[in-house]
């Protein structure tokens, strides 16, 4: 609501749209002239994740990522990771190239930003590197704070009160990805208790992906999710575009057929049930206040859920697609290559 007030000038829409939800924000003071377009996202990464609350610092900040070509999420996360490093003494001065790495301080973070972005210095080549690989070169516990999944930088969604959206995150195929299932929108409404896991859950991040992957197919906005009253509705959309008939039975299956490929290619490049957890900082450092104090991931309720998953997509325990479910879906030769049996 701030930032609407102060800092938005102008709402623009992608082509054709016309609901137009793209913020640009003007920056002013210090920053003037800076403009640039700024989400939930970005503006959660680039703010409050790095202890910033100054929106001219954040708008200055997305230009930054917007010119040079860089995920504003990932940019955001892996400089609140780098922060925290240095607050808690795992980075030098000397490593950070002499800035003050400290939450909260706007200049750092640009300085930083723009480091990483032509990976430029000890601090830039570092950060560069994302997430992951730079706590595995720094080492020295600093693991431990780094929020990804597969290797992908977790977005602006706390894993401890938002828990259904967790195991969303954390199954994706392509890492901490919260464009992959909508998980988080039960969490947010209230429609389920989201300081917890249990076994169905699974069946609401199966559903999710599989119309997500519908949606991407179709070349439609995930904002226009909740206008469709069924699947029947993205099939008689493709019947009058295609001129090709399609149930919603069979849209459906083909949602879980493409998950089902990205999953297939996952598992040829390693990638199992070790690798659909989220960050151990979920299941190990409760929330530390407010209304959610204490909120932590059990173990035993995520393992529970994460079968609940694999159960509805017809894989093993061990997070591989079954050769009953390839074949059901026609994917014959991945059956071959990576299936299981049941």
């Amino acid at each position: 609501e701030m930032m609407l007030k102060t800092h938005v000038k102008k709402i623009i829409a992608c082509a054709g749209c016309p609901i137009a939800c793209d913020h640009v924000n003007q920056a002013r003071e210090a920053y003037e002239g800076a403009t640039s377009s700024v989400d939930y996202e970005s503006l959660a990464l680039l703010g409050p994740n790095c202890g910033i609350g100054n929106l001219d610092i954040i708008t200055k900040a997305v230009e930054i990522c917007d010119t040079l070509g860089v995920d504003t999420i990932s940019a955001g996360n892996v400089i609140g990771w780098a922060m925290e490093c240095y607050e808690k003494g795992i980075l030098s001065k000397d490593e950070t190239d002499g800035i003050d790495l400290r939450f909260g301080n706007g200049e750092a973070l640009l300085e930083a930003l723009k480091r990483l972005c032509l990976k430029e210095g000890k601090l830039g080549s570092l950060l560069a590197e994302g997430v992951r690989r730079a706590s595995q070169i720094v080492g020295r516990g600093s693991e431990k704070f780094a929020m990804h999944c597969k290797g992908l930088e977790w977005a602006a969604y706390e894993l401890r009160s938002l828990q259904t959206s967790t195991l969303g995150f954390a199954v994706s195929n392509r890492g901490a990805d919260y464009l992959r299932s909508g998980s988080y929108q039960v969490d947010v409404k209230g429609q389920v208790d989201r300081l917890r896991l249990d076994r169905s859950r699974g069946k609401i991040v199966y559903d999710g992906e599989n119309i997500y992957a519908i949606i991407d197919s179709l070349i439609i906005c995930k904002f226009t999710r909740g206008i469709f009253k069924s699947v029947d509705e993205f099939a008689k959309l493709y019947t009058l575009v295609t001129g090709l008939s399609m149930t919603g039975d069979q849209i459906i299956k083909a949602g879980e057929r493409i998950h089902n490929l990205a999953r297939c290619f996952n598992v040829k490049c390693g990638i199992s049930r070790k690798d659909d957890y989220p960050p151990p900082r979920a299941f190990e450092d409760p929330l530390p206040d407010d209304v959610v104090k204490g909120a932590v991931i059990k173990r035993e309720e995520y393992d529970e859920a994460l079968d609940g998953y694999y159960e509805c997509r017809g894989w093993s325990r061990d997070g591989i697609p079954t050769k009953r479910k390839l074949l059901e879906l026609g994917l014959n030769k991945e059956a071959e290559e990576v299936g299981v049996e049941a």
